[in-house]
């Protein structure tokens, strides 16, 4: 079950579509569940909402699975996405990669901070949420955000989920971050990257690379830690669909216990 509303991320004063997927039980219980925040919202539960038309069947892998898990999907604006995901501005990708002469990225920390203080305590009060129990995902720039929102705010985001992470956006500043956080609080972390992400072999393999150094960093500060490397495995919701099981069942499994 879906419920729509929306806010204003008031930092930058721009209105954003919420979607809250609710357990199938949720109506007719009075449990308290965790809560999953992810991004890109509009691609996480049905294809018909989807940027390109597939999406990443959250919500029949979580009817099917019967995890007791609230996720609440936050939507983007194509626009400003790589603006709102990167925490630090990058110079050099609007001319090298987009033809665009602008600097990108820089709003990310404004982003989280609004999810954590506004965005979170509207969910809490909303739904009956377990509030010390929450964790972070995303892909792409969604998972840069979220590696940033678990060194800025361990004692929040217990569980993190980085798929396919584009860390390459701010390499040099997310490793320094990591180095300089203190993760004991958090419970588990889980990244993954596809041997196919991009068409072209070499930056490909700059994607693996940036990915397995995070990785790296991390598995020394936060003792349950996966890294998988998707063999053939591309840059899409498809290929996050697939995967969603194995993320889900690492991060999550023991909610299925009554």
């Amino acid at each position: 079950m879906q419920e729509l509303f929306k806010v204003v991320i008031t930092p930058f004063n721009r209105e954003r579509t919420i979607r809250v997927y609710l357990p199938l039980d949720y109506k007719t219980s009075d449990k308290k569940y965790p809560v999953l925040y992810m991004h890109d919202g509009q691609n996480l539960f049905r294809d018909e909402d989807a940027s390109f038309g597939t999406c990443w069947g959250i919500q029949h892998y979580l009817d099917k699975s019967g995890l007791d898990l609230i996720v609440v999907g936050i939507d983007c604006d194509g626009e400003v996405r790589l603006d709102e995901y990167a925490p630090w501005p990058n110079v050099t990708v609007g001319k090298e990669m987009l033809n665009v002469d602008r600097v990108f990225g820089g709003e990310g920390k404004q982003y989280i901070d609004y999810i954590v203080s506004e965005l979170k305590p509207l969910i809490d009060r909303t739904y009956r949420t377990i509030p010390e129990d929450t964790s972070m995902a995303g892909s792409s720039m969604g998972g840069l955000i979220s590696t940033y929102a678990a060194c800025e705010y361990p004692h929040i985001f217990k569980k993190i989920a980085s798929i396919s992470s584009a860390y390459w956006f701010n390499q040099d500043e997310i490793e320094k971050l990591i180095e300089e956080s203190d993760l004991s609080a958090i419970n588990k972390f889980y990244l993954d990257i596809g041997t196919k992400e991009i068409a072209d072999e070499s930056r490909n393999q700059r994607f693996i690379e940036s990915s397995r150094t995070v990785y790296d960093l991390f598995k020394d500060k936060v003792g349950d830690s996966r890294f998988v490397i998707a063999e053939g495995a591309e840059h899409n919701e498809k290929a996050w669909r697939e995967r969603v099981p194995e993320i889900f069942a690492y991060l999550f499994e023991p909610l299925k216990e009554k």
